[in-house]
């Protein structure tokens, strides 16, 4: 890029809940701007006062700081701009480059009809533009009128897609874009450009559903005497039913993927395949993604929601994570159980145990029940129907094996392996009444391993009370 200082900016409307789909319009200009040395601005389209709320607002928040996409600027508030962009309006009037409108909502649907009827584009005639030896209407009483850019008339508006390549669409297929309404409020596709120019956007990565926006803005920016920055759209990302994500649509937001027990990395980079690549490399750090990161390698084509590969990758990070940082993400999901993990083992060693087989934290918090449990009681038909009298004298065997074994995965396991070796039994046969004695269920992680876990003496007493 040169000398050229990099600016992108994510610029949200705050008008619902954040999913996937736009969370990757934040990742890819953050790691543009990271990869380049560039600044990364988070703007808040929030001049849609009716539908913008600060919930909304607050869950953009959140989502990037748990994926960790830092800003350099912002937020920043349109509405805290709109003396800026009035300035700006004055001065277009002044010059010539905007005019006031009067045609009244009821003339633009007549107008409107009239063309699709004539099977016409619906589009402004251009009734109020002032054009030189042309005689304007008579201003009609009592009605406050838009603001119209005057949109170029002939030629095209021509720019190279860092997405897409080459677009050009001509000028007559524009009407002059109303940028303030009627009560002075200015539109969005002006304030965007406003923003734009005032913040020095370089590159602006966003979805395509802003490409037919974009021969407007550019218009506005070259009239400003601005060059327009490079943009790159995006392609639409599709839920796994292959219809657009969106909230109609099933989309889960980032609070959901929170709560369902997701780890930020795991998203981050389902986020950056999602679209990208480089190279066949699937898994990769985030700041392999920085170092890696660049325009040439975004896909052309719909991105589809894969739910099973995110989840896939969910256990990845899950498997590789550090224990203890690990467990520090688990805790809230563990207490939302009602789990004391003060009252028992070491739940940094609890959860090591089980983040081999699990896809989400909420899975492990599932599994820790079982260590802080009460240890089980169990009335004599219990215990003769899980744990047959033959074993018995194989148990107080395991007991005093146990009681001299050291206190590690390979001890107990030689402790077993000797009792089996002295009965002649296959492991089945001793694991699945022992494990039913420590917790009341077949279904735990390795014997061996529990037993680290659960402890010498609690696993000893628990195993007591089945063979007295």
């Amino acid at each position: 890029m040169g000398s050229m200082q990099i600016r992108t900016r994510f610029a949200p409307s705050p008008t619902g809940f954040i999913h996937l789909g736009n969370l990757r319009s934040a990742l890819y200009p953050w790691a543009f701007a990271r990869h380049n040395q560039g600044d990364f601005i988070l703007r808040i389209e929030d001049t849609d006062v009716e539908r913008s709320t600060q919930e909304s607002v607050d869950v953009i928040l959140e989502g990037m700081a748990w994926l960790g996409l830092d800003v350099d600027e912002g937020p920043i508030y349109q509405m805290q701009r709109i003396d800026r962009y009035q300035e700006l309006i004055k001065q277009m009037l002044d010059s010539g480059l905007a005019y006031p409108c009067y045609m009244s909502e009821d003339e633009l649907n007549r107008l409107r009809d009239q063309q699709m009827a004539n099977k016409e584009k619906p589009r402004y005639n251009g009734l109020w533009r002032p054009e030189p030896g042309k005689s304007l209407p008579a201003i009609p009483p009592g009605v406050s009128p838009v603001i119209r850019f005057k949109n170029p008339i002939g030629g095209s508006v021509i720019w190279d897609d860092a997405v897409k390549g080459r677009i050009e669409i001509s000028n007559d297929e524009l009407d002059d874009l109303v940028i303030a309404r009627s009560d002075g409020t200015p539109t969005y596709n002006f304030c965007v450009v406003v923003d734009d120019l005032d913040m020095k956007i370089t590159h602006v990565i966003r979805g395509d559903d802003h490409v037919n926006n974009t021969p407007r803005q550019i218009n506005i920016l070259k009239a400003l005497g601005s060059a327009p920055p490079i943009y790159a759209h995006l392609p639409t990302v599709l839920n796994d039913q292959g219809e657009k994500m969106s909230k109609r649509n099933g989309a889960m937001s980032v609070r959901d993927y929170q709560k369902e027990g997701y780890l930020p990395e795991a998203i981050l980079n389902y986020l950056a395949r999602l679209g990208w690549s480089h190279g066949d490399a699937e898994v990769f750090t985030r700041e392999q993604f920085v170092a890696w990161f660049d325009l040439d390698n975004l896909g052309r084509s719909p991105a589809q929601h894969n739910p099973e590969k995110l989840l896939w990758l969910n256990h990845h990070y899950i498997q590789e994570a550090d224990p203890e940082k690990l467990a520090e993400s688990v805790r809230p999901f563990a207490d939302e159980r009602g789990i004391d993990v003060n009252q028992g083992p070491s739940f940094v060693q609890v959860v090591a145990l089980l983040k081999d087989r699990a896809n989400t934290l909420i899975e492990i918090a599932e599994g820790a029940k079982l260590f802080y449990s009460p240890p089980p009681e169990f009335s004599k038909e219990q215990i003769a129907q899980n744990i047959p009298e033959a074993i018995k004298p194989v148990i107080r065997d395991l007991i005093e094996a146990i009681t001299k074994a050291d206190t590690t995965k390979e001890g107990y396991s030689a402790a077993f392996k000797e009792v089996l070796a002295k009965h002649q039994l296959k492991m089945p046969a001793l694991a699945m009444p022992v494990r039913y004695a420590l917790f009341a269920t077949t279904q735990t992680p390795a014997i061996d391993s529990v037993l680290v876990v659960l402890g010498k003496q609690e696993s000893i007493n628990r195993l007591a009370k089945v063979v007295q």
